[in-house]
């Protein structure tokens, strides 16, 4: 069986298409190493990684490191295992900063942790394809501010980015990059989760995501990707802060606050949006291509719509097609947008109408749609295509032109928490009022069980407390446990 093959089956395959509650979280830790090396300056550090064997824990002495014009700090050949990685770690936290041209350079390993760096260097970090299993963990990203340049490249299956810190970008170029073997490829199996993605200024229409996952010409590529649990503050570098350009992935639990990116379908299929929280920014969720589920997910004031059924350039990018010709949007077809909780924001649901090419098939239920004076509930220029049911509407915006069969007027009685968000109360007509089943969906926006017939909207109203909730930049990046 080849390689690819092997790892994808094995270690990522339908990633997103299992429940959210079936993925295990991550472990913050590494497993039991041997006796650490204790290395205190670049030559001891390249030898004892030239010299690592399985469960070695290499940790490099506090302070500030030049790596000098095209020297490097090589791994190359080193195989860790699953129950005992090697590690290469900083001797605290932040207590290791790296600067000059390039740094760490991975080749032809797997089961390699990197962990605790401030990394400053003036190249990007990459993952290649020969590599496997690498887990990028709790660092420092502040890479050079150079116009074009993307700060880490993932391009190897099964790598974990957990727990770092992306700031401080104000040029072209991404934060984090996922792409793949040739012009086509995904990595498989990616895990981004923990991750606090703050501050990039670039000031242009495009170019500035935190998180590109693939490109128009991989988006075919069942990738099987999880970015969960991630926080984006002030993300304004791009109107996509999570931009997704591949295939079969899932995007669960991550916030983004004050931020002029949101969550968008830009190429590929059959993705999972669920239980994120788009608060206070500019975009909410934008969707093309086929078979997405967009489910419990909760956008607040945002000054765009919260979300966006697109339309099309092509009806369907195909397999034989050159990369090349991917790069137009592909019309929605079978999409799903249910259970979802849309508060005070320009528009809540809307379409596009500049391209010819409608939704078909697409279905918009069972979701919660309040809306203030001056805002618009709904906003969809193609209606053919699209089976509108159960949605509840409430407040002073306009409605739109929602169908009359597709929707409720009613109070749904919503009490603001602790953490800023307003569920359900009890007697809400929301409760046990959806229209459809959802076999897939067994969780609501707060990790809680749906039971029965579910509620409308993304709460499933419980006295419980929430196992799910905005994150703050105390739950993510290097300090967070």
């Amino acid at each position: 069986m080849h390689r690819r093959t092997f790892l994808f089956t094995t270690l990522g395959a339908g990633l997103a298409a299992t429940p959210a509650t079936a993925l295990a979280r991550p472990s913050s830790t590494t497993a039991t190493h041997a006796r650490a090396v204790q290395v205190r300056t670049l030559d001891e550090l390249r030898k004892a990684i030239a010299a690592a064997k399985p469960g070695a824990e290499i940790v490099l002495a506090n302070g500030t490191y030049d790596v000098p014009g095209d020297q490097t700090i090589a791994v190359t050949g080193r195989r860790g295992t699953v129950d005992a990685p090697i590690t290469v770690r900083a001797e605290s936290r932040g207590g290791v900063t790296l600067t000059g041209n390039r740094g760490f350079v991975f080749a032809d390993s797997s089961y390699v942790v990197v962990s605790g760096f401030n990394l400053r260097q003036k190249t990007t970090f990459e993952i290649p394809t020969s590599c496997h299993h690498v887990r990028i963990s709790r660092n420092d990203f502040q890479l050079a501010d150079l116009e074009g340049m993307h700060w880490l490249m993932v391009r190897g299956d099964a790598t974990t980015v957990e727990r770092n810190h992306f700031h401080g970008k104000s040029t072209l170029g991404v934060f984090l990059g996922v792409e793949g073997p040739g012009s086509d490829g995904m990595a498989r199996g990616v895990h981004i989760v923990r991750n606090y993605f703050s501050d990039h200024t670039f000031a242009g229409d495009n170019g500035g995501e935190p998180i590109r996952l693939g490109l128009s010409g991989r988006s075919l590529s069942e990738a099987g990707a999880v970015v969960e649990e991630n926080l984006f503050e002030r993300c304004d570098g791009d109107p996509e802060a999570i931009s997704v350009k591949s295939s079969a992935n899932t995007i669960r639990h991550n916030t983004i606050r004050d931020s002029l990116g949101g969550i968008v379908l830009r190429h590929g299929n059959k993705t999972r949006i669920d239980g994120n929280f788009i608060l206070a920014g500019s975009n909410g969720i934008r969707i093309y291509g086929n078979d997405h589920l967009v489910v419990n997910n909760y956008t607040e004031q945002i000054g765009g719509s919260g979300i966006v059924l697109g339309s099309g350039s092509v009806r369907d990018h195909k397999p034989e097609d050159s990369p090349d010709s991917r790069r137009g949007n592909d019309a929605p077809d079978r999409v799903t947008i249910a259970l979802n909780t849309i508060q005070s924001c320009g528009t809540a649901i809307s379409g596009e109408s500049q391209r010819t090419l409608p939704p078909l098939g697409c279905t918009i239920a069972d979701n919660l749609l309040v809306g203030n004076a001056g805002q618009q509930l709904v906003s969809m220029p193609y209606q053919e295509g699209i089976t509108w049911s159960g949605n509840l509407c409430w407040g002073a915006a306009a409605e739109g032109n929602i169908p009359a069969s597709g929707f409720s007027r009613k109070d749904p009685k919503l009490a603001t928490g602790s953490d800023g968000i307003r569920r359900l109360t009890s007697g809400s007509p929301a409760i046990n009022a959806a229209g459809k089943t959802y076999p897939t969906v067994t969780r609501d926006l707060d990790e809680q069980p749906r039971t029965g017939r579910a509620d409308v909207g993304a709460d499933e109203y419980s006295q419980a407390a929430a196992h799910n909730r905005p994150l703050t930049s105390a739950d993510v990046g290097p300090a967070s446990r």
